[in-house]
Parts: structure tokens; sequence; C-alpha cells
């Protein structure tokens, strides 16, 4: 998985809109059916086994039509949306809890993965998604040549080169 820096001003957001979702949970932010219009976002649990990494995202109630799995620059990313199920009534009462809308979720996998060889299944309102874990990457060991420095001329070499010269004129002749 990517290393991300940390930036303590992300957190802070973080808290901020954590504290404001469970205000707005405990004290209510409007009529009962504009609380379910909210921001729908789906469970995901991330598993890693041996060979692989398992997403699993809860999607009850959604058509395999309505969700997208995209891969993009290392980031896989399931998106989709759940329609609203009720009917307009005109008397009486009733109550709407289920949140539905758009969702998006992103994962950054491991650089390495085979997007080929990633798949999918949506079954009994869990979508699957499995991603093996890429290769092991070895390190190549590269041969080094080693460069030959400035001849160095000595009066031995000189001769021998020379004798080696003249036996080579006299096998050719």
């Amino acid at each position: 998985m990517a290393l991300i820096r940390w930036d303590p001003n992300r957190e802070l957001q973080t808290l901020q809109s954590e504290m404001t979702r469970l205000f707005d949970a405990f004290f209510g932010d409007g009529a009962p059916a504009d609380r379910a219009r909210s921001r729908w976002l789906p469970a995901l649990d991330l598993l890693e086994r041996e060979n692989e990494y398992v997403l699993r995202v809860d999607l009850p109630g959604v058509r395999p039509e309505d969700v997208k799995v995209e891969l993009e620059d290392g980031v896989l990313t399931i998106s989709g949306e759940r329609r609203a199920e009720h009917e307009e009534r005109k008397e009486g009462a009733y109550r709407i809890e289920r949140g539905y809308g758009r969702f998006v979720r992103s994962v950054t996998l491991p650089e390495g993965v085979d997007a080929s060889k990633i798949a999918a299944r949506l079954e009994d309102g869990v979508l699957e998604v499995h991603v093996p874990k890429p290769e092991d990457r070895k390190p190549q060991r590269i041969a080094i040549d080693v460069a030959k420095g400035p001849a160095q001329v000595t009066a031995e070499s000189a001769n021998g080169a020379a004798e080696a010269k003249a036996e080579e004129a006299k096998a050719a002749a």
C-alpha cells in the first residue's frame, strides 16, 4: 500500500466533519426524508490474503448495472447509485431511514498490480473485488564491465607484442 504523508490539517477537517455528522444525527438536521437523501457511503472491508487483497462492499438493493469498478493510476474506485424506493403518500405518516444516492469509494493499490487479473462479483448485496498481489520484485544484478585504463607500455610488453605480430605475419604468408 502507498504511504501517505501525515497532514494535521486533514486530521482536523476529518474530526470536524465527524463531529458535524454526530451532531446532525443526534439533534437532527431536517425532515427524516432529508436525512435519508443525505450522502450514503457503503461500508468497505479490506482483507489481505496470501496471494490477493479482497475488498468487500455492502451494497444492499443496488443492481449490478448501477455499480462501476475502475482502476486508474493505481487507484481502484468503486462508484454507483442506490435508488430511492418509496411511494408518494397523501395521508398518514411513514418513515424513511435507509440512505440512498450516489456513492464513491477509492482504495490506493500497491505498485505492480495487474489490472487484467482483477475480478469483481456482486452477490446477495455484497460486492467482492479480488485484487491479486503484485509479484515480488527481486533486485536484478547488473554485470559490471571492467574498463581498461590507458595502456601502459613496458619494455617486456613492447617486445612481446612485436614478436607476436611477427609470428602472425609468418603464419599468414
